[in-house]
């Protein structure tokens, strides 16, 4: 194991060269069945190194054996570890858990052949080519029906929002026609005051102005007709500038 110059007796002392490099154990595609009973294609590779040689070489004595028993275990930790857990998980959740676990597992196996587990690592991870299309569609399908279900409540909360803003708006509108409509009173009455006051000061103006927009209103063009004779008190200041007599408002 050190460096240096070393002496062997011929015919007695044997020598056996161990690589001390990390090594790669490769384990070709498989169909696994998961936890949730859907099939995997899995390809995966471990890496490991001896760090006992003795222990090694008394255990499985070559690298083509170490190689031989190591792929058993690695299939065997692969298939236990991906029986326990979803496809989910191992394709797109959790895949560094899953390999962790079975780094762990076969780390316990191949201690007692004088080798330590450096790394374990999933490729290739895909659905049988004959279920693929099956599987697909029940994803779509999962995931329409999410869509649908987003939508739903998407709708559910924009009725409630429409709702709500139809009613402030009803409320809104209903204040702003009642303030509308006071103002509306008020004004009416400052105006009615104000002709009450002016037309008390001067009642034969008064009289000339009523008549006037009396006039103004009955006789515009169109098919309006009026049949009155000239006597009629509605034609008075057609008579004379002051009217025959004076219109008492109060009639």
């Amino acid at each position: 194991m050190e460096p240096g110059l070393f002496f062997k007796l011929p015919a007695i002392d044997t020598i056996v060269e161990i690589d001390n490099r990390i090594i790669a154990l490769e384990s070709p595609g498989k169909e696994i069945i998961l936890f949730d009973q859907r099939r995997l294609v899995v390809d995966a590779v471990a890496r490991y190194k001896i760090v006992r040689p003795l222990e090694f070489y008394q255990t499985v004595g070559s690298i083509t054996e170490a190689n031989s028993r190591l792929l058993t275990l690695f299939d065997s930790s692969i298939r236990r570890v991906l029986g326990t857990t979803t496809s989910i998980n191992v394709i797109r959740n959790d895949r560094s858990g899953a390999m962790a676990q079975v780094l762990e597992q076969l780390e316990m196996g191949a201690q007692r052949f004088g080798m330590k587990i450096v790394d374990v690592r999933f490729g290739r991870v895909v659905f049988p080519e004959q279920n693929s299309q099956a599987v697909y569609q029940r994803m779509q399908s999962e995931r329409q029906r999410e869509a649908a279900e987003f939508r739903a409540i998407g709708n559910q909360h924009g009725q409630e929002i429409r709702a709500r803003a139809d009613r402030d708006v009803t409320v809104i509108v209903a204040d702003a026609v009642a303030t509308g409509e006071r103002s509306r009173g008020d004004g009416d009455a400052e105006r009615n005051r104000i002709f009450a006051e002016a037309f008390g000061r001067d009642q034969e103006f008064a009289a000339f102005y009523r008549s006037m927009k009396a006039y103004e209103t009955s006789l515009q063009g169109g098919t309006t007709r009026l049949i009155l004779g000239l006597t009629s008190q509605f034609f008075d200041y057609f008579q004379s500038s002051k009217g025959r007599k004076r219109i008492d408002f109060r009639d």
